[in-house]
């Protein structure tokens, strides 16, 4: 299934993209895409559903992020091998972890606001992992049980806030608008093998990433597993896992992201968001 929500900011409402692409609402049949809804149980309930006699969605409405109600949001760093042999970083030994803060996650297409006298905003195309069963001290065999889909994930990223403002990367990662998730939750059966996807990112119609998750340095159930031995997963909760090589700030010379540029980003079977940059008011 391809699960979304779909309305304005605030007032989504839960659908599933039919085999026709069109939206088909789900309102009376969960409250919304969440943890509470993301169990095996949940989604078998969901996919024994008639999709034909759901409603349909008429128009072309927005799409918010394409799950709610996570507890985190949370990056791995560094894990593709091509991106770190990029930026002439040595692997590292164990995952990456920093966080993104929940507020700065939007919809797919929802525009990305450049903070007020940001000039080294950068673009990072994702594999979106999230969670359907809580996970606390799982094994790698079991890792991707608990794993209720995948979706794309835009880390936008202030490179000075990130590495000259000391402390974290969070800073540079927690910007408004800095989480474009969806467009929607792709539920696993539909995705044979998490560490085959292509995956691209075009700025302006100029391909700027080009990679596979192939070359993951912890693959999806090595990450699943690292994080479980460290705090629980709860259902819900989304790890954008790293990004291939291609970002503005690995370029000779480091290239940026300015006002009225259009991003568009691809994984094979996940779809694809677009949005537009502007700067803060």
């Amino acid at each position: 299934m391809k699960l979304l929500r779909y309305g304005a900011v605030g007032a989504e409402k839960p659908g599933l993209l039919d085999a026709d692409g069109n939206i088909r609402d789900l309102s009376a049949h969960v409250a919304d895409i969440s943890g509470a809804m993301l169990d095996d149980v949940s989604l078998d309930r969901l996919r024994a559903l008639d999709t034909s006699s759901l409603p349909l969605v008429s128009g072309n409405p927005r799409l918010g992020a394409c799950v709610t109600g996570f507890t985190k949001f949370m990056c791995i760093g560094l894990n593709y091998s091509d991106h770190a042999d990029e930026m002439n970083l040595p692997y590292p030994e164990h995952p990456v972890l920093f966080m993104k803060a929940n507020s700065a996650v939007v919809g797919p297409n929802d525009d990305v606001v450049m903070p007020r006298g940001s000039t080294t905003t950068d673009w990072e195309c994702e594999l979106g992992v999230v969670i359907g069963k809580a996970a606390k001290y799982v094994s790698e065999e079991d890792a991707l049980d608990h794993v209720a889909g995948y979706c794309i994930c835009n880390d936008v990223s202030e490179r000075t806030f990130q590495n000259k403002l000391s402390g974290q990367w969070t800073k540079g990662k927690s910007c408004d608008t800095f989480g474009p998730t969806g467009p929607w939750l792709v539920t696993r059966d539909e995705i044979a093998d998490p560490q085959a996807l292509g995956m691209s990112l075009e700025v302006n119609g100029k391909r700027m990433q080009t990679g596979s998750t192939a070359t993951m340095i912890f693959t999806v159930r090595q990450i699943v597993s690292h994080l479980s031995q460290l705090f629980t997963l709860h259902p819900g909760d989304v790890i954008s896992t790293g990004t291939p090589p291609g970002v503005g700030g690995g370029m000779k010379p480091p290239t940026f992201l300015k006002a009225s540029d259009v991003m568009e980003l691809r994984i094979d079977g996940l779809g694809i968001q677009r949005q537009e940059v502007r700067a803060d008011d």
